[in-house]
């Protein structure tokens, strides 16, 4: 069914047939940094619980990298508040220390001393710490300095029932759910350089990031030790961030669950022949990644959007998938925005809200390897030269204007904000879209160019500039005390953590290998019968 008719059935159903009850959730990483701006090598806080088992506070990649995690929600406030709250009591465990206001990383020394995520002696604590351990031998620990906002977002089961009826769908909800949350993310790859250009925000990094490494990348002016490309919008995104030329054989086209399930099984359980070479274990014995396959575990596979489903203990998360179905997408292309304190504000939110509901209304064709392709190099352009005036990109085999193109997008964006705001009748939806439309007529509005600007204007470097933003954020949230109930609340949630990380290693009642067996034997499920999964590496 055509967008078109999608919203004037929407428009004429009850309550917009449960458009508007979109439930988020927010996944924001922050770097600590010691008091002058290098990465800190001091272990996780203990007093803010156990980055295994809290909720809300754990580790990404490295012991340093914080990422904090609000609960689904139907409130846009509610989910700022909670990340709000989350910064404030991070600043009463940290000490001197700060949080950094980039995605692009402090000053960072040898790979060697980028402290591993740690998360104790249990089964689960100690895949979680040689996962990551597998990441720096196969791309490098620098990497894992990235910081990055996750969202998630999923619409409510009024909607889908609503859907399916319009399309006169023979599929079951589940199904149904399935294969709309796959049209959602067809259509979010077709059109998320969107995303790059308009909140893309590390357009600069420090050379000690690319220290022995190929790049492409300019000084600043006369600044050496700043560099970047003169239109660029989130090199996070592109081949310095979280990209793998290992991973170029993996051509997912996102067309139905089956394939996607298939394609990354068939990437977890057979050998890679670079990372055979690395070994499984050292001459001590000791694991140096979880699997000599092209991915240890499906985590790995980086891309800019993923179909999710919560799973349960030990389940993998294809496996969940494959069982239950898409529950929910999550967004991983968005940088941090150093110009607010917590990095993404409500107004960036709502443009998404629209932005993903237009992608899950809107047609979406199947894909092919070519388009698949083009897709890739339209990243690759959008981070390098998104803001190019003339910069064209892959639109269904040809090339078109961007800016033209993102105009037009806005176009088919504008009456899906207009329903939202009719639910709320606030104008909150347009009112986002217009301060993101403006950015479209002058390119300096954009994060990207903000920060370039900063450091040309101020003749300073990207890491004093970035130095000067986490200093201010420290007096930010240290200026904004915490309610008792919300500093009881944490505190019990602490010492729950703890009580279930310590049960979890008196728990482990099989040996490591036999974790790892049972573990990687769920991926056998995921292959069709004619292809028989192999035996996870040992």
């Amino acid at each position: 069914m055509p967008l078109s008719e999608r919203l004037q059935a929407l428009k004429a159903s009850a309550n917009l047939a449960g458009l508007a009850d979109i439930t988020r959730g927010l996944e924001k990483e922050s770097l600590r940094t010691s008091a002058t701006g290098t990465l800190a090598t001091s272990p996780h806080p203990q007093t803010l619980g156990s980055a295994l088992t809290h909720p809300r506070i754990t580790t990404d990649y490295s012991e340093a990298l914080l990422e904090f995690i609000t609960p689904p929600s139907r409130s846009i406030s509610e989910l700022i508040s909670t990340l709000t709250d989350l910064h404030c009591l991070t600043y009463q465990h940290i000490g001197d220390e700060r949080l950094w206001v980039n995605s692009m990383p402090c000053v960072i020394g040898q790979g060697a001393d980028i402290p591993i995520a740690q998360y104790g002696s249990s089964n689960s604590g100690r895949m979680k710490s040689i996962y990551r351990l597998g990441l720096g031998h196969r791309y490098g620990r620098a990497m894992q300095t990235i910081a990055g906002t996750h969202f998630n977002f999923s619409v409510s089961d009024t909607l889908w029932h609503f859907l399916q009826q319009q399309d006169k769908s023979p599929l079951s909800i589940k199904d149904y759910k399935t294969a709309g949350y796959f049209r959602l993310i067809r259509n979010f790859r077709r059109y998320f350089w969107l995303l790059l250009y308009l909140f893309g925000a590390a357009p600069a990094v420090c050379r000690s990031f690319v220290s022995n490494r190929e790049h492409q990348l300019l000084p600043i002016a006369d600044d050496h030790h700043s560099l970047h490309t003169p239109y660029a919008t989130s090199l996070r995104m592109g081949n310095l961030g979280y990209q793998s030329s290992a991973q170029n054989s993996l051509v997912i086209t996102y067309n139905c669950l089956n394939s996607y399930t298939e394609t990354l099984c068939k990437a977890i359980i057979q050998p890679h022949p670079d990372y055979a070479a690395i070994g499984l274990l050292d001459q001590q014995g000791h694991y140096q990644q979880l699997n000599n396959s092209l991915l240890q575990i499906e985590n790995e596979f980086y891309s800019v959007i993923r179909p999710k489903r919560t799973a349960a203990s030990g389940q993998t998360a294809l496996s969940a998938l494959s069982s239950g179905g898409v529950e929910y997408i999550e967004v991983r292309c968005l940088d941090i925005n150093p110009f607010d304190p917590i990095g993404v504000n409500e107004e960036q939110i709502r443009f998404l809200d629209t932005f993903l509901l237009f992608c899950l209304l809107e047609d979406s064709p199947p894909s092919d390897q070519q388009e698949y392709q083009q897709l890739q190099e339209n990243q690759h352009r959008m981070v390098y030269q998104g803001r190019d005036p003339s910069l064209q990109l892959f639109h269904f085999g040809q090339e078109r204007h961007a800016r033209q193109w993102a105009a037009e997008l806005f176009e088919q964006l504008k009456p899906i904000a207009d329903l939202l705001d009719s639910h709320t009748g606030k104008g909150a939806y347009q009112g986002a879209l217009k301060h993101e439309e403006q950015k479209l007529h002058n390119d300096q509005l954009t994060p990207s160019a903000r920060i370039i600007s900063a450091l040309k204007e101020q003749d300073i470097s990207f890491y004093r500039w970035a130095r000067t933003g986490a200093d201010a954020n420290k007096t930010h949230f240290e200026k904004m005390p915490l309610k008792q109930e919300a500093i009881t609340e944490y505190r019990a949630m602490s010492t729950r953590s703890w009580e279930k990380h310590r049960q979890m290693e008196a728990n482990s009642a099989i040996s490591f290998e036999e974790f790892l067996a049972q573990y990687y034997g769920q991926y056998h499920c995921c292959q069709p019968p004619s292809q028989p999964a192999r035996a996870a590496a040992k």
